[in-house]
């Protein structure tokens, strides 16, 4: 594939920019939920209030679980370096198979370059632990993809 470190770069920024716009997402309701939650006066409808109070707090709770999601995706993201090459697949790495061309990076989904589909996938996921530490030649049991190339 000519231009692979352009592809990648591509690749690696279109990731970047998935992953802050999830932050910017998460924190944005983060903040909504927190004045939501001290702008709630209480009403003669008590429970009505406790309600409302506890629905926001889980709410909160699960954004917060998501930012601890989207910190991992970062701390993922700074390890990779878009300058390595091996010819086993690692982080990082362009797979193309005769079915599609995989990065190994995080499940950001599929990404288009240069009017070509890639899949950004985890090495956590259950086709990036498929695709990790294999080389050109072999075949990988998800939808039985032959690898033709590692960048």
């Amino acid at each position: 594939m000519k231009d692979s470190l352009k592809i990648k770069k591509k690749l690696y920024e279109a990731c970047l920019l998935f992953v802050n716009e999830k932050q910017n997402t998460v924190t944005t309701s983060i903040e909504s939920n927190k004045r939501a939650l001290f702008s709630e006066t209480k009403s003669s409808a008590g429970d009505k209030h406790e309600t409302g109070r506890a629905m926001l707090q889980l709410e909160m709770e699960k954004a917060s679980q998501q930012l601890v999601v989207i910190n991992q995706m970062k701390v993922v993201l700074d390890k990779i370096n878009i300058k390595n090459s091996s010819v086993i697949s690692c982080l990082g790495s362009l797979i193309r198979t005769n079915k599609e061309t995989y990065y190994l990076a995080i499940s950001a989904g599929k990404i288009t370059v240069e009017n070509t589909d890639f899949y950004a996938v985890s090495t956590n996921s259950p086709i990036g632990k498929q695709l990790l530490g294999k080389k050109v030649g072999e075949i990988i049991p998800f939808n039985e993809a032959k690898i033709l190339e590692i960048y």
